[in-house]
């Protein structure tokens, strides 16, 4: 959302104006340009000039007249989903995935590449690779942008990946790298804070102000989203909990510290721990199979990193007081009797009074969290627009 300057120039007072009317139309299934005129507070002559150009833009269109209310039945407005297109990527540990997806966050056509080990410049032209496979496919709309979700530390105002250990990035200027090569604007977010995006709009029934988002796989961040608003730090590392230090693990971490959250509770952290002492859990898919079997290896191992994770979530309730944390992914398949030790720890350490009114739940943790957040945040930069149900 752009806030208009105090001394605006013609042409922002123009661009708020028109996001502002864009916002109001795409809020509602059909709306009038005098029901938009009463609802902005835009003059009708305003509204009228606003309303021409997004018709030239092909981002709304007319849909007949509305129901007369003694004059001339005015003429409808709607919002056009197909009026441009979006490109969202999620860069994975082991694959690259994107897909393209309309102005309402529909995806259109998907796309995935595996890394195969590589990373650094040879990753970097995966990237380039998916968005041309993406491209490649029919489209009849204009392309708006890309956004992309990538592991590690990203400053989302330059489109820097300043950090992201498995792809051997450091201080990558992946936004203007993919700007340069595909001439269109690039939104670069953590792929957890873009996860965060996609679970505000599209994983619950009400949308509070203020929620956490923790996302936890073979790495764990927290997306936070505060005032309704992603809120990224000073440098865009908000929600790192991954990398703090909690308990008193041994155990080396891939960013090179000893004993980071993600050492203890991470998915591959489980596995392995589980496998000194049964050698049968190989993988992720059979940790989770031998825990819900009870296995009691498995289970001491499975509550031990939920106790940790919250640990990490009760350090969260105390700095912020938010009363709304999400659990995302791969983890979550563990089900209820690992969130079970996720909550016991998270209330057992934060302050009473705010692990009371704190709620820890399942998010819906779809594999397309990544892309349709990242997408939204494009929009949102570029639109003023929050792709919304």
């Amino acid at each position: 959302m752009v806030t208009l300057p105090r001394k605006a120039t013609h042409q922002q007072t123009r661009t708020f104006n028109q996001q502002l009317l864009l916002r109001a139309i795409y809020d509602r299934s059909a709306i009038s340009r005098a029901d938009l005129a009463r609802l902005t507070g835009l003059t009708r002559t305003s509204v009228s000039a606003l309303v021409g150009g997004l018709l030239r833009d092909g981002l709304i269109e007319e849909i007949g007249r509305g129901p007369s209310t003694g004059g001339k039945a005015p003429i409808l407005l709607r919002f056009r989903a197909a009026g441009r297109q979006l490109i969202g990527l999620d860069l994975g540990e082991s694959e690259f995935r994107g897909a393209v997806v309309d102005l309402r966050g529909n995806i259109l056509h998907s796309l995935s590449l595996p890394l195969n080990g590589r990373n650094g410049d040879a990753a970097i032209q995966i990237v380039f690779e998916l968005v041309d496979g993406l491209l490649s496919g029919n489209s009849v709309s204009p392309l708006l942008g890309i956004g992309i979700g990538a592991p590690g530390l990203i400053d989302s105002r330059t489109g820097t990946v300043r950090w992201a250990v498995n792809l051997d990035w450091t201080e990558l200027r992946l936004g203007a790298l993919v700007e340069q090569r595909f001439g269109v604007p690039v939104v670069v977010a953590n792929d957890s804070q873009a996860a965060a995006i996609a679970e505000l709009n599209f994983g619950l029934d009400i949308r509070p102000a203020n929620l956490v988002v923790v996302r936890v796989g073979r790495g764990i961040g927290a997306g936070v989203i505060l005032n309704g608003r992603l809120f990224q730090g000073d440098g865009s590392g908000a929600g790192e909990i991954g990398h703090a230090i909690f308990g008193s693990s041994s155990v080396a971490c891939r960013c090179g510290r000893i004993g980071c959250l993600e050492t203890v509770a991470s998915m591959p952290a489980m596995v392995d721990a589980a496998r000194l002492l049964d050698a049968e859990i190989i993988d992720e898919s059979a940790l989770v199979a031998q825990y819900q079997a009870g296995n009691e290896h498995v289970c001491k191992v499975v509550a031990n990193a939920g106790a940790m994770l919250g640990a990490g979530i009760a350090a969260l309730i105390g700095a912020l007081n938010v009363n709304h944390v999400l659990i995302i992914g791969p983890a979550t398949r563990l089900g209820e009797g690992w969130l079970a030790a996720v909550r016991d720890e998270a209330q057992r350490r934060a302050l009473p009074l705010l692990a009371r009114d704190t709620q820890i739940t399942l998010g819906r943790a779809q594999d397309d969290d990544v892309l349709i957040g990242s997408a939204a945040l494009l929009m949102t930069h570029e639109l003023g627009l929050s792709l919304t149900r």
